[in-house]
């Protein structure tokens, strides 16, 4: 998967943004980031729940991994090169449902 796949299909969600956070790019909904992606293109960074996390490693362990931030895990790691980009925009849609005003979610 390549990161313009990823970028796409983020800024095709409802209301997603994308604006700088550091040197990362970051996709945003209502303000808050759901997803990042440093600037070397190769990794994307989704903020997921535990139980959404936790299946994601356990089934693509070769290319998705915990994200932690300090000593917390805050989501996952998708190496781009080796994802499934069907996968890849499913997870990204967790991310932002996860982010996203209920109005947006249609609930």
């Amino acid at each position: 998967m390549k990161p313009e796949q990823l970028r796409q299909y983020a800024l095709s969600l409802p209301e997603a943004s994308e604006a700088p956070h550091f040197d990362y790019a970051s996709f945003r909904v209502g303000g808050r980031i759901f997803a990042t992606m440093p600037p070397d293109g190769k990794h994307a960074h989704l903020f997921l729940d535990d139980e959404q996390r936790e299946l994601a490693v356990r089934l693509h362990p070769a290319w998705v991994e915990t994200l932690t931030w300090g000593s917390k895990a805050v989501g996952v790691r998708i190496r781009l090169a080796g994802a499934d980009p069907k996968t890849v925009a499913a997870l990204v849609r967790l991310a932002w449902e996860r982010r996203a005003p209920r109005a947006l979610r249609g609930g």
